[in-house]
């Protein structure tokens, strides 16, 4: 019993609701540094402010995850997940530009992402639940593509309504303007509906079919039998593990307390200590035999696949660059730029403007070179083509630095598109089939933690570094991010893998 190979017109339909959901991450990356900074906030404050939507995926992606793989509904496996997301999400993309103080508009991005996280996370294991092995790439790819065309019409939105529509772009002190607002409310409606698109247009496998599969798949056969003194030796290793990140992330944080550090960095080494003292109960629970959702959870993390752990590096530094992207590029481009810091002046809103135009390039770009880089990684590797594109990516941000016009911004985030096609499809590529069939949907949420860490670090540590050591000024944010995607390039080359892209008619 294999799995069948589904039609272009299959992969479209079960990809199509990545297009709403990138629509919504594309207002919220886009807009929310503006939101923020109308309802008052400080560019040094941005970045904690946006710490919710990386520890809200960090703890709701491998739960959905592990949830996801173990469900099954009249919608199927997948599919409940995908509708109750859309829902909450097109709720909280119509509360965000409508909240009237700050700390309502960070409590509503907290839960805006909650709820994109709920659709996106199992849309990864929804390709390896449905397509053969030699389908996969293109599966990932079709998601590339939707996610680089829903953000372009995205991020355009707010400059089309303003300069096209004649809706308002200014507004008085600390009210979002209309055009934001009415972007965000095509942007409800649009998430939902190709989500509901792909829930009532792709079907899924019985739970029959699903076991038989993974009876034939090898990586998911049953596992030799545990032996007493390997099972001893695995607990041992989380205890340890445990025991050695909560100790550092303990004294980490009382030097930032004696030395009164800024106290965003408590977020990062709290953190750590938490995740230490979860190692260590499911240690002491293993030892006593006790197998739950929270040990099965905790215990896998711990046994990722060597390959995915490799990649963990790959992802960190190219997901760190990205994010020091997305909340610093509005302020470098309004004051290094433009040099206006100005909210209420029609420069800075014009300035403000242009940066969803910039991603609006190079998400446009991203989906135009979705199905190229399978090409060039079948004549020499993924690896290869993801260091190149990634390069591309690295170079592209550092150049802002050195750009006085419009147009130059535009270039500049060609490059980035093109790492951003890449950075959405090849890890995946390279990861899927490392990855046992029966916990898909889990370890797709944990490979996620290394999109949502390299988050928190540059939400915790970016802004400490840009008013201490950066001179307060936020293009060196970016510049710091170009470097970070190049060597998140070359530590690419360290994962081993003998498959090439399969290009499939």
């Amino acid at each position: 019993m294999q799995k069948r190979t589904l039609s272009f017109w299959e992969i479209w339909n079960m990809s199509f609701g990545f297009l709403g959901i990138q629509f919504g991450f594309a207002l919220q990356n886009a807009n929310t540094s503006r939101i923020f900074e109308t309802l008052g906030a400080d560019v040094d404050q941005i970045p904690i402010l946006w710490i919710a939507a990386p520890v809200t995926g960090l703890v709701v992606q491998p739960i959905i995850g592990y949830f996801s793989d173990r469900t099954w509904t009249r919608l199927g496996r997948r599919r409940p997940y995908f509708l109750a997301g859309a829902i909450l999400s097109s709720i909280a993309l119509y509360i965000m530009p409508n909240s009237p103080t700050l700390w309502i508009a960070a409590g509503t991005l907290w839960l805006m992402d909650a709820s994109i996280n709920i659709s996106m996370e199992p849309f990864r294991a929804f390709v390896g639940d449905n397509l053969p092995e030699k389908q996969r790439t293109l599966g990932f790819s079709m998601q590339s593509f939707f996610i680089g065309t829903g953000a372009v019409v995205g991020s355009l939105l707010p400059y089309v309504f303003s300069n096209w529509m004649g809706i308002s772009n200014t507004a008085p002190e600390g009210v979002i303007p209309d055009s934001v607002k009415w972007s965000f409310y095509v942007g409800g409606i649009v998430f939902l509906l190709t989500v509901l698109w792909t829930v009532f247009k792709s079907k899924e496998y019985t739970p029959e079919e699903l076991a038989e599969f993974e009876r034939r798949d090898k990586l998911a056969a049953q596992p030799e039998k545990e032996k007493p003194e390997d099972r001893t030796k695995n607990i041992k290793k989380q205890l340890y593990s445990g025991i050695g990140m909560m100790t550092v992330g303990a004294l980490v944080t009382w030097y930032i307390f004696d030395h009164q550090l800024t106290k965003e960095l408590y977020i990062l080494f709290v953190g750590l200590v938490v995740v230490g003292v979860l190692f260590i109960m499911a240690a002491n629970l293993r030892k006593k035999n006790v197998k739950n959702a929270f040990t099965t959870i905790v215990t896998d993390m711990l046994n990722m696949p060597d390959t995915m752990k490799k990649l963990a590096w790959v992802q960190f530094f190219s997901w760190f660059a990205l994010f020091s992207m997305w909340i610093y590029t509005t302020a470098a481009v309004t004051g290094h730029v433009f040099g206006t810091s100005d909210t209420t002046s029609e420069l800075y809103n014009d300035a403000a403007d242009w940066v969803p135009v910039m991603f609006t390039v190079y998400n446009g770009v991203a989906a135009a070179v979705a199905f190229l880089l399978p090409v060039i990684a079948q004549k020499t590797s993924n690896r290869v083509t993801h260091l190149l594109a990634l390069c591309f990516g690295g170079v592209g941000l550092i150049s802002i630095y050195f750009i006085t016009t419009k147009m130059g911004l535009l270039l500049s985030m060609v490059g980035v598109g093109i790492a951003w096609a890449s950075i959405l499809s090849l890890p995946y590529a390279m990861l899927s089939g490392s990855l046992p069939s029966a916990k898909m949907g889990y370890y797709m949420g944990v490979f996620n933690f290394f999109i949502v860490i390299p988050q928190i670090v540059a939400a915790t540590i970016l802004g400490f570094l840009v008013k201490e050591f950066l001179w307060n000024d936020p293009v060196y944010a970016l510049i710091v991010g170009g470097f970070s995607m190049i060597l998140s390039g070359v530590l690419t080359l360290r994962v081993k893998s003998t498959k090439r892209v399969t290009i499939d008619e």
